[in-house]
């Protein structure tokens, strides 16, 4: 397979990825390749004549693709003229913009870390506690509508504690010590802004409702050291200063069939561990499609409506309500949230085990294009953002194992400290609805209210229909 990087807009030839296929993967790459076939080389320049022998074939042998599927593979380097060397496959990376596909320089996580806190004093690294897992929480659990009562909220005198904390000090909670630094540091442009402080104090409170959606799911965080109106970075692999109590889950491979260097992360279990969070900053908050012990299974399908720079609020409305026409029409449930930021989500719960990746990926396709069919001007099927003009684009391609989508309840880096929302889907019609409409500081108010609107949406398996 022949594979390429982009250097500005050009596509540069960059080898070949030679090994890592068997049958069924030759057949479903031929089947997805097939519909981009063209006559010339994608490549600029063109791949150099003499290049054949390291084909092991000449170069009039070779079927020329549009450049439009990225593949993830693991590489053993680069030789000197840019070519990859010691090339396995490793995957689709599904719904990935293939001009994003660039030769990259490894960074160690310590190194993004310093890179990202450069701008302010380095804050000391949490302690590496050796304590163990209590068998109850001590707090008595939340009484929302809708949460569950296993996982236990602070108490009233363990959140005055945190209140009473200085800049830094140890908090404990539900039986965890937890050191806490910068808690007076603004993290989010609001009146008065909104600090860490308030943002441990959000994410330890709303445990009871976010937990019952991230138990058991390896956890991808995007953390923000220097405030949501500075740049972030990823962070799967939690680090080894982190305290020894916090649960991890050593990622064994591509669908768990090989082990290599893999990441350690994070399963959120208690208030203590959404504390430890939002002290990192990492408050943007990724869940894995799929639960362990089978975590490279599906459980939802994903409808993800992507609005383009041009697509207004209420066209991402209209877009979310012919979904839920279509869903009725097919008697399918599905659970809509806010991304807090301009998108809408509908989450389906499926019979796990019975569906994989690419079966969602097709169901929801077909959804897709049939909503798409009533409104073609609103929407672009092109996977570039450059190529869609400004349109929305309804991403089904979220369905895919290395794909993850922002968690219900977590927090967005966006003035005010926007949170992506669990709605009914009533409320698509409600005027007064926004994007960024729920905060960190008036969501426990919604919670109280109307209670965990998503809560059914981890029970609520169903098989999905023909389309």
């Amino acid at each position: 397979m022949a594979i390429g990087v982009y250097e500005g807009d050009k596509l540069r030839f960059a080898g070949k990825v030679g090994s890592g296929f068997t049958g069924a993967i030759r057949q479903d790459l031929l089947k997805r390749l097939k519909p981009l076939v063209q006559d010339h080389p994608p490549f600029d320049p063109a791949p150099p004549k003499d290049y054949r022998g390291r084909w092991g074939g000449d170069l009039k042998d070779i079927t020329w693709v549009r450049p439009e599927l990225v593949i993830r593979a693991e590489i053993g380097g680069w030789t000197r003229d840019g070519q990859v060397r010691q090339t396995a496959y490793k995957g689709i990376e599904a719904g990935r913009d293939p001009t994003e596909v660039v030769k990259e320089t490894a960074v160690a996580t310590t190194t993004a870390v310093r890179e990202a806190e450069a701008a302010q004093p380095a804050e000391p690294p949490e302690p590496a506690e050796e304590t163990s897992m209590p068998a109850k929480a001590r707090s008595k659990p939340s009484k929302a509508k809708g949460a569950s009562t296993e996982f236990a909220a602070p108490t009233p005198q363990e959140l005055e504690a945190l209140d009473a904390l200085g800049k830094e000090g140890v908090w404990q909670v539900g039986g965890r010590e937890l050191k806490l630094t910068n808690l007076d540091k603004p993290l989010f442009e609001a009146e008065p802004p909104v600090t860490k402080r308030e943002l441990i104090r959000y994410f330890a409170s709303i445990a009871p409702t976010m937990l019952p959606h991230l138990i058991d799911r390896p956890l991808n965080l995007q953390r923000f050291p220097n405030g949501a109106g500075a740049p972030g970075f990823w962070q799967k692999d939690i680090p080894e200063t982190a305290p020894k109590w916090l649960k991890r889950w050593h990622e064994t491979g591509v669908d768990g069939r090989t082990d290599r260097d893999a990441n350690d992360h994070l399963l959120a279990v208690d208030a203590a561990s959404l504390a430890w969070l939002a002290n990192q900053a990492s408050f943007e908050v990724h869940a894995w499609t799929g639960k362990l012990p089978e975590p490279w299974q599906p459980t939802f399908a994903y409808v993800d409506i992507d609005p383009g720079e041009k697509t207004t609020w209420e066209e991402t409305l209209t877009l979310a309500r012919l979904y839920r026409t279509a869903l009725e029409h097919l008697g399918v449930r599905g659970y809509p949230k806010t991304t807090g930021k301009r998108g809408i989500q509908i989450w389906i719960p499926i019979v796990h085990g019975k569906y994989d990746f690419r079966e969602t990926s097709e169901w929801v396709e077909r959804v897709s294009r049939a909503v798409g069919s009533t409104v073609p001007d609103l929407i672009s099927w092109e996977w570039a953002k450059a190529a869609r003009k400004g349109r929305a684009r309804l991403d089904y391609t979220q369905n895919a194992s290395i794909k993850t989508l922002v968690a219900p309840y977590s927090v967005r880096p966006a003035p005010g400290a926007p949170v992506s929302t669990p709605i009914s889907w009533d409320e698509l019609d409600d005027p007064d609805i926004r994007p960024d409409r729920w905060t960190v500081r008036n969501l426990p108010e919604r919670i109280a209210k109307v209670g965990d609107l998503f809560a059914a949406a981890q029970t609520d398996a169903q098989e999905l229909p023909p389309v």
